[in-house]
């Protein structure tokens, strides 16, 4: 009976040194969440004053007014000649039509590419023909940079000249496709193919299939007729300033300097020297269809939040020819 006060005291005790540790715990969870807020708070005035700082930038590049002078307008078609590119038929020919439609005294279509798809560099090259008739006081020349190679020379023969370095690569007149065969590894594998069709040639130049006579000479007349129809639009562009040699119309590419030589560019100028010498309106203005407002918002967006680990999914887009079933065939 004597230990029981004693009892009730380290009771008291224990219970007191519990509630401490419980006060600790709750005032330490407690610093924790408030810095945890603050941290969110400040990174989410950052990234306003961000976005904030960037509509203000893009909003004073895209208030630039024309100049008030006579001035050169320049569009350039640059990269791959594809659907869902910056060098797409649409694209390119949005900003040609826009410069078309400004006061400008001519136009440069500044090209730096390999090449593209058949469809999309014809498409290109038949709205400059439109747009040459529709305003026939306004020239359009081409200004080369590092490449105007097969689809970007199939677009470039529409202007009145063709201007580049003696370091450029020029030509590149053909067609190809471009496949695989993979029928023997399969064999090796023990691999059976298997391919449903409904229709006898559907399954025309499989890749898992051997070799089919009558569908590569199918395969083959196509790529004739698209070069032939290539070689027509060089010929009627160029005219007789193109040399009598059959090479040109090979697939070979050339410099600058080997292709003034053989008519496939009239001679060694710059965009600026182009403006200044030929136009008679040396100051150039840019009329490259550029991505929206939202569009540069969205990949800003993008790029900051995984600079702040909000996203953990990081992807990334190779472009390259587009595969059309059961083959692409591309002017490259």
């Amino acid at each position: 009976m004597e230990n029981e006060p004693s009892s009730s005291n380290n009771q008291a005790s224990n219970f007191s040194m519990d509630q401490d540790l419980l006060g600790e715990i709750a005032k330490d969870y407690i610093k924790e969440k408030r810095n945890k807020r603050r941290w969110g708070v400040f990174f989410k005035v950052a990234f306003l004053v961000y976005l904030l700082a960037l509509l203000v930038v893009i909003s004073r590049q895209s208030s630039g007014l024309t100049p008030s002078g006579e001035y050169t307008a320049m569009v350039s078609l640059a990269g791959l000649i594809a659907p869902e590119t910056n060098a797409s038929a649409s694209v390119v020919l949005k900003g040609l039509r826009n410069a078309y439609e400004s006061d400008a005294k001519g136009i440069i279509l500044y090209v730096n590419s390999p090449g593209g798809t058949v469809a999309q560099s014809a498409a290109i090259h038949d709205g400059i023909l439109r747009l040459k008739e529709e305003f026939p006081d306004t020239p359009i020349y081409t200004a080369v940079a590092d490449m105007c190679a097969s689809g970007g020379y199939y677009a470039a023969v529409a202007t009145q000249n063709i201007y580049a370095q003696r370091s450029s690569i020029v030509g590149s007149i053909g067609v190809l496709m471009d496949m695989y065969g993979f029928s023997g590894a399969l064999d090796k594998l023990g691999v059976e193919r298997r391919l449903l069709t409904a229709g006898s040639n559907k399954g025309m130049l499989d890749p898992f299939s051997p070799e089919n006579p009558e569908h590569n000479a199918h395969a083959q007349s196509i790529l004739d007729e698209m070069h032939q129809q290539f070689i027509a639009v060089v010929q009627a562009g160029r005219g007789s300033r193109l040399a009598n040699d059959p090479d040109i119309f090979s697939g070979l590419y050339w410099t600058g300097s080997q292709a003034v030589e053989l008519g496939l560019i009239d001679d060694f100028f710059t965009p600026s020297q182009i403006a200044r010498d030929i136009i008679g309106a040396e100051e150039l203005v840019d009329f490259t269809l550029q991505p929206t407002l939202w569009e540069q918002l969205s990949s800003q967006f993008g790029v900051l939040t995984s600079l702040l680990g909000f996203s953990n999914n990081t992807s990334v887009t190779l472009r390259g020819m587009p595969m059309y079933l059961p083959v692409g065939a591309s002017p490259l």
